[in-house]
């Protein structure tokens, strides 16, 4: 039977890029995709651009929410599929047949996850290469060594959600990467990793727009292995910075 894969977008008056985002996921070639948009409302021509695809879309709803976390919560619960995963509004899949090679991998591996490489480019110019977060396959415990998957990629089955929770909205800034840890780390999922690119994401991310932002989403982030009763070292935000700055330099 062909897995069906949802497919969740949230915005909030983003009209500069969505359209990026929406074409890249209407235009792939693997056919049974649930596509969800999940709009906060937005008072631009978000709403607009979003209703200009018709059925293209399955599932659109606006409404204010309590945030980008809140919001994908609310698109993970309409969702359907046998696999979940999240294109951010300012971001899109690399090629038109990236969900062709997950669902492939996901038929060959029958993990309950799958998770790939990102590149980060430019804003305003997608061709240019800043960072290339090139991952590795999962193995237990390496989240406290700083790894952890790029979220975009991240693919789980919808009964992984339903039995181990969604985001927790108590986390602002690393509700993605507590998301992960819980899976991963505390009830061991199983994974696989898919060795390419699959999303090019534009910077300029809540997390990452400002020093105090990354210094509080390492502190959410330390807080997440106590929130889930894993030992961690109070060097971890030091971990998770080393690996980080390899990944300028790779490509």
């Amino acid at each position: 039977m062909e897995l069906k894969i949802s497919i969740i977008t949230v915005c909030y008056n983003s009209e500069k890029h969505i359209k990026t985002a929406i074409e890249s996921v209407v235009n792939q070639t693997y056919p049974n995709i649930e596509y969800i948009v999940v709009d906060g409302a937005s008072k631009d021509k978000t709403i607009e651009i979003i209703k200009s695809y018709g059925d293209k879309i399955t599932k659109f709803v606006s409404e204010p929410d309590k945030g980008i976390y809140d919001a994908m919560n609310k698109g993970f619960k309409m969702a359907t599929g046998d696999y979940l995963a999240v294109i951010n509004s300012d971001d899109f899949y690399i090629n038109n047949n990236a969900i062709e090679l997950v669902v492939n991998e996901l038929k060959e591996k029958k993990t309950d996850s799958l998770f790939a490489d990102l590149i980060y480019v430019e804003e305003n110019n997608t061709n240019k290469q800043v960072r290339y977060w090139k991952s590795k396959p999962y193995q237990q415990g390496a989240f406290r060594k700083g790894w952890h998957p790029a979220h975009p990629t991240f693919f789980v089955k919808n009964e992984v959600y339903q039995k181990y929770g969604y985001f927790d909205l108590s986390f602002k800034l690393a509700a993605d990467f507590e998301l992960m840890l819980r899976f991963l780390e505390k009830y061991k999922i199983t994974s696989c990793y898919l060795p390419q690119p699959i999303i090019k994401m534009r910077l300029g991310g809540a997390t990452n727009k400002n020093f105090k932002n990354i210094f509080n989403q390492n502190i959410e982030c330390y807080k997440a292995f106590k929130t889930n009763g894993l030992k961690v070292s109070f060097l971890y935000p030091l971990f998770r910075l080393l690996p980080k700055l390899t990944q300028y330099f790779k490509g």
